[in-house]
């Protein structure tokens, strides 16, 4: 099992050094002398049996980042990522929408927690963790959360979004990262104009 777990570090930390991605250094809590698991290694620290973990800011185009937590643990290898908070309005189409999506995603699925808040998650045995299985599982964590970042917005904080716009033109304030949702705002630029 150490064994496993050591393995599964060294590719996490492969797949992200490769990737070029910034990332914490692993936490590795410590487990008293004489526990089980003392002592076993995994990370550069040594460590022991308790999980560790790896925290990674993902680069986005629509989400300007993506913090993503790797935590090797004594079976598994777990993914989570934020993806957006609770949705002010239309609970039920986003919902929906993050279901019917959860069919085509490698990897990691749509999940959310006890606040309604959305992640991304996923699982994998540490049998399966490679450098490339932990690259294409970040790869499909940014693919879904940076790109259902604005389709998300849309569905769960439209109002919001009419709102803010309304405030900052009133004040003569930019309104440069909300032009995603110009069409929202009613105010569309014609072809012509």
């Amino acid at each position: 099992m150490a064994k496993a777990r050591e393995t599964a570090c060294a590719a996490v930390e492969k797949a992200l050094q490769g990737a070029g991605l910034a990332w914490e250094k692993p936490k590795t809590p410590e487990v008293p002398e004489g526990a089980a698991g003392a002592g076993t290694p995994c990370g550069p620290e040594g460590g022991n049996a308790a999980a560790t973990t790896y925290v990674v800011q993902l680069p986005g185009t629509r989400k300007l980042s993506t913090t993503c937590s790797l935590v090797v643990g004594r079976h598994t290898l777990t993914v989570q990522a934020f993806v957006v908070r609770r949705p002010d309005e239309n609970h039920e189409a986003v919902h929906r929408w993050l279901l019917e999506h959860n069919l085509r995603i490698y990897g990691v699925c749509y999940a959310i927690d006890r606040l309604g808040d959305i992640y991304l998650v996923g699982r994998l045995p540490l049998a399966a963790v490679t450098p490339e299985e932990v690259d294409r599982v970040l790869g499909a964590v940014v693919e879904n959360a940076d790109g259902s970042f604005n389709t998300l917005l849309e569905l769960g904080f439209a109002n919001a979004i009419r709102k803010e716009y309304e405030w900052r033109t009133a004040r003569g304030e930019s309104t440069r990262n909300l032009e995603a949702f110009r069409h929202l705002t009613g105010t569309e630029r014609r072809a012509d104009a």
